[in-house]
């Protein structure tokens, strides 16, 4: 009996549950785990949930810049400039991708834009066809098609640092002016 209880416990909570859609997303910037703005991918922020699954790059080049008087990252969408842009693979649930789609101010800053992906490193375990270093996965990114011409014009960079030695201090949100 106890069984029979438990199975149709199950189904009545598959019916009334939908499943968790989970969306692979890239990120490069600030979100990055020991950057600025990587504690917003914490589930005790109340964000949503965001599973770190490894790192990766970019299978085309693209400009990544440090712009604006904020000195935000910004990966500008110019497939085939710049360099193959690394960065850390998330998998986040709907409310996460909800959050950072608002986060990234999207879709006037930044668009979420689909992308390939070489794995660098795979460190989710436990999942049959876990996919191999090496190989080529999609995910989506934020990227921008609002952005200053200069910025063409600046560094392009491989892979951000908010710390690194380019001496371009990143202003966090809360301490910026808003007019």
């Amino acid at each position: 009996m106890r069984g029979v209880r438990g199975a149709s416990l199950l189904t009545l909570l598959s019916i009334y549950l939908p499943p968790v859609q989970m969306t692979y997303i890239f990120v490069y910037g600030t979100l990055k785990k020991g950057q600025p703005n990587y504690f917003r991918m914490l589930p005790d922020q109340g964000n949503g949930k965001a599973e770190f699954c490894g790192h990766a790059r970019t299978v085309d080049g693209y400009p990544l810049v440090i712009a604006g008087k904020y000195n935000i990252p910004a990966l500008l969408n110019r497939p085939g400039e710049g360099h193959r842009v690394q960065g850390e693979v998330y998998r986040v649930d709907d409310t996460m991708l909800s959050f950072l789609d608002t986060f990234e101010g999207c879709p006037t800053m930044y668009q979420r834009t689909s992308v390939q992906l070489e794995l660098e490193d795979w460190k989710v375990e436990g999942r049959e066809g876990s996919p191999a270093s090496g190989s080529i996965m999609e995910a989506f990114l934020y990227s921008t098609t609002s952005y200053q011409p200069a910025w063409l014009q600046q560094t392009f960079y491989e892979s951000y640092d908010a710390y690194g030695d380019h001496g371009l201090v990143y202003v966090h949100r809360e301490d910026r002016e808003f007019h």
